[in-house]
């Protein structure tokens, strides 16, 4: 199956190299080029690609608002969303996530990382930076918004106490496999949880699964760390 991605970015070069490094690889292909938010809303429409590479900060119409337009869109509900961002560490990522975007990436990351990431969230799984993921969590995600309410603690009621305590584990950023080893069960089962999580959750991805997860309660965000001694 061939990945089809859609480029965002107000950066004719990077656009041009991301569009010559992904046409390399037998299973993706590049769709279209916007230049700002409005024409990605615009181009996601026309081709409805698996995947959209979205830069954050964008003349005109930003990334987070063209995010939010694509995530609430049914006609779009197969598109995936993957940040790419200078700023890893940033309320605008958070809102991203909160709005439906399945992860982020730094731009500093390598070719083969990047390549990577598009492959697992073209999969329907989600990609979280390991370094700012847990500084995210703290200063953004369990923090309510007029435009993102809380995901109240009865909306978790149709789960079970099994898919609880593994959506709680996976908020908390532990892999399958991790997860798995600690409860003493098989990847594909703790990837099954998740998924019926997801389902009864109408979670997109499981991006938007950690964010219920501290908005809910069900998980406390960590506190600031303290000053150095």
């Amino acid at each position: 199956m061939t990945i089809r991605v859609l480029l965002a970015d107000d950066q004719a070069l990077l656009r041009a190299t991301f569009r010559i490094l992904i046409d390399t690889c037998e299973d993706m292909e590049v769709v279209g080029e916007a230049a700002d938010g409005a024409e990605a809303i615009a181009l996601a429409a026309e081709h409805r690609p698996d995947l959209v590479l979205m830069d954050i900060r964008m003349p005109g119409t930003d990334g987070l608002t063209a995010t939010t337009a694509i995530c609430a869109d049914p006609a779009l509900s197969g598109t995936r969303v993957l940040i790419l961002t200078t700023f890893e560490v940033d309320e605008y990522v958070a809102q991203a996530l909160r709005a439906g975007a399945s992860g982020f990436l730094g731009k500093d990351v390598t070719a083969e990382a990047l390549l990577a990431g598009i492959r697992t969230v073209a999969s329907g799984e989600s990609l979280l930076s390991p370094l700012a993921t847990r500084t995210l969590i703290a200063r953004f995600l369990a923090t309510p918004t007029p435009s993102a309410p809380l995901a109240t603690p009865d909306r978790l009621d149709v789960l079970t106490a099994r898919e609880r305590e593994i959506m709680a584990m996976a908020a908390e950023g532990h892999s399958n496999d991790e997860i798995a080893e600690k409860l003493y069960v098989s990847p594909l089962t703790v990837r099954t949880h998740v998924h019926r999580a997801m389902t009864k959750l109408d979670a997109r991805d499981r991006a938007q699964l950690v964010v219920m997860a501290y908005q809910s309660g069900l998980v406390q965000a960590p506190p600031p760390p303290g000053p150095a001694l």
